[in-house]
């Protein structure tokens, strides 16, 4: 993983860039939150409230100096997903976050770009502790949170209390391992 500050907010690994999310990642975005993948995350979004979702993500960034990353291959910048920190001012705690585009799901995409985050989050930004936000009814977030190593914890607080959810806990990254 390289180093990160705020004026280069870049994470590698040996497969991708995890890059600050920007305008030209706009049309691919607003398909995601306006497909049916989104239902595990309140959508399918209009096309208002899919913009307003992206833009939100953009805004984490310019708030709290970190938030998801877009996600592309080293040879090419095109956005597979978006995954990272993510931490509302009405989130009981940290998450960590993960979307991932139909072409990139299947690959480990997802995988090697969390294991980059929860890292940076546990390292770089001090999180004494993670966690991620899943509908009970997402196979592959669940399949994936547990291939982290992340742990159910029922007693967690939800972020939505109208709309609960699973809530996966990541351990912290061993020194000098895989997250």
């Amino acid at each position: 993983m390289t180093g990160f500050s705020p004026s280069d907010p870049t994470l590698e690994t040996e497969r991708l860039i995890l890059r600050k999310p920007a305008g030209r990642d706009t049309d691919a975005m607003l398909q995601l939150f306006q497909s049916d993948r989104a239902v595990h995350i309140g959508g399918p979004y209009s096309l208002g409230r899919a913009w307003r979702h992206f833009a939100s993500e953009i805004g984490h960034w310019d708030i709290l100096g970190f938030g998801m990353w877009a996600v592309t291959a080293k040879d090419d910048d095109q956005i597979l997903g978006m995954v990272g920190p993510w931490c509302p001012a009405d989130w009981p705690e940290n998450e960590i976050g993960w979307l991932v585009l139909p072409e990139a799901e299947g690959k480990g995409i997802a995988f090697e770009a969390a294991q980059a985050a929860i890292r940076h989050a546990f390292d770089v930004l001090g999180w004494e502790t993670a966690v991620s936000y899943i509908d009970a009814d997402n196979a592959r977030s669940i399949a994936l949170a547990e291939r982290l190593g992340a742990t159910l914890d029922p007693k967690a607080p939800q972020p939505k209390i109208d709309t609960p959810c699973l809530v996966y806990r990541h351990p912290r990254p061993i020194a000098g391992g895989a997250a």
